[in-house]
């Protein structure tokens, strides 16, 4: 049993989906770093942590990042405090390699590698999309070029909340799992929103 769950996949991969997922479960999440400008409808503190460039790279010469990346000319971090602390992350091919061997070992990694016609699509439904669809896509496939550290990987589009339930229940150390029906529905029935800005 691993002591932390990690998410990778490409942009509208459904990533954020299983974080909300996780988070509904009771399971806290390491909310990442960015100085990516917030899309409609995110917020500071929930979504991601928005900073300004000169404020990450502070981090960065205090020695308070354990990993962080340039992902379209913007930061992307996880900070020593939450990777000690927290339990459900978010991260990059590249945030992943810059784990030590002993927190890989201790970390369950899923890959969403879902397929690139029903990424555009969500990305094309975006309201407030920071970034163009072909930028990302581009840039995502050199990323995960030939991707291999996962312990698991989701390629159905449709996965659902008891398929969550069940990879954290099997491989992820938890006191204990607040599973509440009425929050998430097992089929993809959230809103809209949530549903066209899956990650």
């Amino acid at each position: 049993m691993k002591k932390r769950l990690i998410l990778v996949g490409k942009a509208a991969s459904g990533k954020d989906y299983a974080r909300k997922i996780c988070q509904q479960l009771g399971l806290k999440y390491a909310v990442s770093y960015t100085t990516r400008p917030p899309r409609e409808g995110e917020e500071d503190g929930k979504d991601y942590l928005f900073l300004q460039p000169e404020e990450f790279e502070f981090m960065i010469k205090k020695d308070q990042m354990y990993e962080y990346v340039v992902f379209n000319e913007w930061y992307y971090g996880t900070t020593n405090k939450q990777m000690e602390e927290d339990k459900v992350f978010i991260m990059t091919p590249k945030g992943l390699a810059h784990l030590d061997s002993s927190d890989r070992d201790e970390s369950y990694v899923v890959y969403f590698d879902i397929p690139e016609n029903i990424r555009r699509k969500r990305m094309e439904e975006r309201v407030g999309n920071a970034d163009s669809v072909d930028r990302r896509i581009e840039a995502d496939e050199i990323d995960f070029a030939d991707f291999t550290n996962h312990n698991h990987i989701i390629t159905l589009p449709d996965f659902t909340k008891k398929d969550i339930i069940k990879i954290i229940k099997e491989n992820v150390v938890v006191s204990s799992i607040e599973d509440n029906e009425n929050i998430y529905p097992n089929r993809r029935t959230i809103s809209h929103r949530d549903y066209i800005n899956n990650k």
